[in-house]
């Protein structure tokens, strides 16, 4: 197999991310774990920031 940008095609066959059964979103990481969007798997309380808009 080739090196560079033909190797790139083979990397979407695979999910990083599905639903969270914490927060709902597309956000939780399969193979590290955790909920990028709420934190679920890395802490118990909810991952929040002041900085980000909250709806």
């Amino acid at each position: 197999m080739t090196k560079g940008t033909a190797s790139h095609g083979k990397m979407g066959d695979k999910k990083t991310h599905v639903p969270c059964r914490r927060c709902g979103r597309r956000a939780y990481n399969i193979r590290a774990s955790f909920c990028a969007s709420c934190g679920y798997g890395k802490t118990a309380t909810m991952r929040t920031y002041n900085w980000a808009k909250t709806h």
